[in-house]
Formats: structure tokens, sequence, C-alpha cells
């Protein structure tokens, strides 16, 4: 059974995330803020943390960087704030998905399953490495080299770009990707895609080139 942390200072939150959780099989904790949520992990294993960015004592992302820094646990952020920058910075700290209020219940276990299941089965990377200019690319040690230099990406670009460079010179929808890339189709945003290509393509300075924008459909890995 998964267990599953949830954060947020709002208790009728807690309590319909728990409910919903618990009903799909779920052993589930509660914390009131991020001080409470990091003292939780240091004495609980978990699946799975949901934290809400807003909340007192200390707020989601600060709680999530320390977090991060005990144990590597997938975390889900709630927020009222779905401007792109907000998920972006969340993104970059490391957290698997950014859902904002209000959000369906229903939605919200299908993103928890998913993000479980995939946390799971990263322990079975496949050894394979590629070389495409001074841009080097180790799957089965989930690193990336520019020019020598080893890039500092978050665990969401490394997916991204290993699945483009599988599938290199192939034309990938925004619709695939969120499927195959996060694991759910209906449940993704499109702009959920772009902000991780422009991350991804920060990370890859001047070999971002080998990312391809497609107009209207999305985008391909193209080395020759």
């Amino acid at each position: 059974m998964s267990k599953i942390l949830v954060t947020d200072d709002e208790a009728n939150i807690r309590l319909v995330v728990k409910e919903y959780a618990e009903f799909e099989g779920y052993e589930v904790d509660e914390a009131e803020n991020g001080m409470q949520a990091i003292d939780m992990v240091k004495n609980n294993n978990y699946d799975l943390v949901i934290m809400d960015v807003m909340m007192p004592k200390l707020d989601g992302y600060s709680a999530c960087k320390e977090i991060k820094k005990i144990k590597n646990i997938p975390v889900i952020m709630l927020s009222a704030r779905g401007e792109e920058y907000d998920k972006l910075f969340g993104f970059e700290i490391g957290i698997d998905d950014y859902v904002v209020k209000p959000f369906s219940p229903k939605e919200l276990m299908a993103r928890i399953k998913v993000v479980i299941k995939r946390n799971s089965e990263k322990g079975t990377p496949q050894a394979e490495r590629y070389k495409f200019e001074g841009l080097e690319i180790d799957m089965a040690g989930r690193e990336v080299y520019v020019n020598g230099q080893k890039a500092s990406m978050t665990p969401k670009e490394y997916d991204l770009l290993f699945f483009l460079v599988k599938n290199n010179n192939l034309a990938m929808s925004r619709d695939k990707l969120l499927e195959s890339v996060w694991g759910y189709d209906f449940f993704g945003d499109d702009r959920t895609v772009d902000t991780h290509i422009k991350m991804l393509r920060n990370s890859l300075g001047e070999y971002r080139k080998f990312i391809v924008t497609l107009r209207g459909m999305g985008y391909k890995f193209e080395a020759n």
C-alpha cells in the first residue's frame, strides 16, 4: 500500500483529498504546514507528498526544497496560482506535477496514481549512451554533458530529453509527450510541455538547436 502525506493549511482540502485517497487504497497522513511536513518526512517513509504552496510558517516551495534534501520523494504541488512563472519555479525545484485550485479530486487521484507508478519504474534505466557533437547523454546513469560539463537538470527534463532522443527525428505531438513522459493525456496541459521544453533548451545551451518546434503540433529531436 502506498503512503501519502497531504500538506495543506486548509482542513477541508486535507479532508477531501484524504477521503478520496483512502477510497483508492492509499494510506494517508496529514500536515498543516511546511514545517510539520518536513518533520513527518524525517520520521516516516512516504511514496508521495502533496504540498500546498501558500501556507503559514513555511511555504510549499521552501518545504519542498528541504524535503528533497532529506529524501527523493515525488511531490505534487497544489496552488491557487496558475501562472506559468509559478509552475516553472515549481518544476525547477524538482516537483513532479502542479495542480491548480480549485481541482477535481478524481483528476488529482489520477495524477497521484501516475506519479507513484512512474517513480516506482525509475529503478530500471536502459543502458544507452548517445553523443551528438558536444552533447553526451548517458541514459543508464541519467547524466547529460554539454561540452564536457555535467548539466544540472530536473528529473522531468531528463525524462523528456531521453524520450525525444530515443525517438530521434520523429515528430511528437504535445499530447503524445504528455502521455509518454508524464503518463497521462487528457489530464495534461499543453503549457506543461512547453514550459519543460523551455527549461530543457536552457539546460542544453548551444545544443538547444536539436530540439525543433513543429508549429501547431509539438516537437522533435533532430540530430543526424
